[in-house]
């Protein structure tokens, strides 16, 4: 099993202070830097940058990769403790780096009039700033998402005192980003380095409303009614001129060549066989009128057809010899979709139109004629996805499948809400956050949990590291949130 590098916070800082980096009052107010002395070659960054979101999923097993036990995708099949909610203390100063870096070194050198000229030749300088800033606003509502308030105004400057902004501000700032990027592209030479759009701009704009359209729906706790901010501002992506996701053709997928870049599913059992696909997803698919979905999201080890998902939260002798008496439970993924050419999805259109329909279901869009056929898109694009003809009337009007309530009347979120689960597989991060915001499907917590009470974890607690080195930022941000720095404790739209 992998395990993530750590970098703390004095390690950051000091990267930062080292290289090149300027204040900045927001990702696209980007001020010329003195201290510039190279011109990186943008068109790397970019293409580093995109290859490294997959990480932000939190979707391959690793020690420190809770989100996909906790939303229950997989179970852990030897050591149990994560999906049994042991103490989930971990910084997300990890993510400060890298691809953070790169996008923000993206942003400087196509803004320092020092560098813009050299870095144009990657690409328009708007263009490629725009990208940066989308790319930035989809890793920050992946950490917010599993911490709650984080570093976001002050996270890439230099210096030691780190301020933790509140989980609002952060959404919102999003949103504003998100907004201004798409307005901010113009006409120009492609953009190099994009090897998922390969400088498609149009395409990039579906992604950044699409984007829009799931931060905005992720509000739906705080802001309930059609002519508040979370509605609106679902309404204002959708009708964007530039469109969103609908078809499978503009997906934000990472397309793995194998070789030195592979699927990271590829290696999943090299050594070791330490998650399977759970019982939780398996008997969920099986009810739902034996869905498809199956012959992708797991199999035996060998390939063949298996519905025994592993039991979920067990100690860990217990699951030990349930492995052993159940050698044909099933493994995440069937292995023709982990190979190492495989693609990984970060967005799709699937995603898009299974919000387009619950918003509409809200009230929230002028799109409520069209929630079930929305909701009837959003699933066979998830079929389409992975390989699938596309489901058939029987499927789709079954009892347990079928939006039960006149639409626009808000009564068909189960249905919405365990479709927008089974499709956001196998990504951890989204699952478990749109199970803590619609309670669908419904959850039972580890029965071996470690914690009490015995409830599903509905975030990450602070790391060690961050109460040393941002302890007046980290202090803060825990004594606005209720009950503290707890797993058990709510981030701010978890209301």
């Amino acid at each position: 099993m992998k395990k993530s590098k750590y970098l703390s916070v004095n390690i950051i800082v000091g990267f930062l202070l080292l290289t090149a980096c300027t204040s900045l009052e927001d990702f696209g107010d980007t001020n010329a830097n003195p201290e510039t002395t190279t011109s990186p070659i943008t068109s790397a960054l970019l293409t580093n940058a995109i290859s490294g979101l997959e990480k932000y999923s939190d979707s391959y097993p690793d020690f420190e990769n809770w989100a996909v036990l906790y939303c229950q995708y997989y179970s852990e099949t030897y050591i149990t403790g994560s999906s049994r909610y042991g103490n989930n203390d971990h910084s997300p100063m990890d993510f400060y780096s890298e691809e953070l870096y790169d996008l923000q070194n993206i942003i400087i050198n196509n803004t320092d009039i020092k560098t813009k000229t050299i870095a144009s030749q990657y690409g328009a300088n708007e263009n490629q700033i725009a990208i940066a800033r989308i790319l930035k606003a989809y890793i920050y509502w992946t950490i917010t998402d599993r911490w709650g308030d984080i570093p976001y105004k002050d996270a890439l400057k230099p210096g030691s005192e780190i301020n933790y902004d509140t989980q609002e501000a952060i959404y919102k700032g999003l949103l504003k980003e998100l907004t201004e990027a798409v307005a901010q592209f113009t006409t120009g030479t492609p953009v190099k380095g994009d090897f998922v759009y390969n400088g498609d701009i149009s395409k990039w704009k579906k992604f950044a409303n699409s984007l829009r359209m799931l931060i905005s729906l992720r509000l739906s706790k705080r802001y309930t009614t059609p002519s508040e901010y979370a509605a609106t501002q679902f309404e204002a992506a959708l009708q964007d001129p530039a469109g969103s996701i609908e078809s499978n053709d503009d997906n934000f997928q990472l397309n793995f060549e194998g070789g030195n870049f592979k699927n990271p599913y590829f290696k999943m059992y090299d050594g070791g066989t330490y998650v399977g696909e759970s019982a939780t997803m398996t008997s969920l698919l099986q009810y739902l009128n034996g869905d498809q979905r199956q012959t992708v999201f797991g199999s035996a080890a060998n390939g063949e057809p298996s519905t025994l998902g592993v039991p979920y939260g067990l100690e860990d002798t217990e699951i030990v010899n349930w492995c052993a008496d159940n050698p044909a439970f099933c493994y995440v993924f069937h292995p023709d979709f982990r190979e190492e050419s495989d693609p990984v999805f970060i967005l799709t259109s699937s995603h898009v139109l299974l919000a387009r329909s619950e918003a509409a279901d809200r009230g929230w869009t002028t799109e409520t004629a069209n929630t079930t056929n929305l909701y009837q898109a959003g699933i066979t694009q998830s079929y389409l996805q992975w390989g699938l003809a596309a489901p058939d009337a029987s499927y789709l009007n079954s009892v347990n499948v079928a939006l039960p309530a006149p639409a626009g009347t808000g009564a068909n979120l189960e249905q919405i809400a365990t479709q927008q689960y089974i499709s956001f597989y196998p990504d951890g991060v989204q699952g478990w956050s749109n199970w803590r915001r619609t309670n669908y499907p419904e959850l039972t917590p580890a029965p071996a949990a470690l914690n009490f009470p015995s409830v599903i974890p509905r975030r990450y607690m602070y790391g060690t590291a961050d109460y040393a080195l941002t302890k007046s930022g980290v202090e803060a941000a825990v004594a606005r949130m209720p009950g503290g720095d707890k797993m058990d404790s709510r981030v701010w739209w978890d209301k």
